[in-house]
């Protein structure tokens, strides 16, 4: 039988990412694009930020390098969706991310295990932190994310996920 709680924390995330595909169906590529508060954030931009972010933290997991650093010049863009991206080929590689995720989950050595955290401008010193505790951070990032998107959306067309939900 498949260990309960490593099943559990790929359903949660495969929930909170529904919750998020929820508030961008519908949209095309230019709603995606768009700003509909004070705020440079977009719906598009949000999705392209939650699959480096899923990546990023699974690469931290499988790889444990002691010795890596954050390369900041990376976010360049972050959380932009490109002009050659569309909505549809983000959540297509965010199916593929989100099966590489699960796949980790299910075969990583212990959610127990350890492992170090690259340093960073804001985290100087190097963080070690559990398998657990990194999988629960995609799952805050996904779930703060779309909270923003939720928002974005409601003042793009007044649709929001939990309306959108049942339909």
């Amino acid at each position: 039988m498949a260990d309960r709680e490593r099943e559990d924390l790929i359903a949660m995330l495969a929930d909170q990412r529904e919750l998020f595909r929820i508030t961008v169906r519908g949209i095309d590529d230019d709603q995606a694009r768009k700003r509909t508060t004070v705020s440079e954030l977009t719906l598009g931009g949000l999705l392209h930020h939650l699959i480096n972010c899923e990546r990023h933290w699974t690469s931290v997991i499988v790889t444990r390098d002691e010795h890596a650093d954050l390369d900041v010049s990376q976010f360049d863009g972050e959380y932009v969706m490109a002009p050659d991206e569309t909505v549809q080929g983000l959540l297509d590689t965010w199916d593929e991310v989100a099966a590489a995720t699960a796949e980790v989950i299910r075969t990583v050595d212990s959610l127990d295990t350890s492992i170090p955290t690259p340093t960073a401008p804001w985290t100087p010193e190097r963080i070690w932190q559990t398998v657990r505790f990194t999988i629960l951070h995609i799952l805050r990032e996904i779930a703060h994310h779309s909270g923003h998107a939720d928002i974005i959306r409601e003042e793009l067309d007044g649709q929001n996920s939990t309306y959108s939900r049942a339909s």
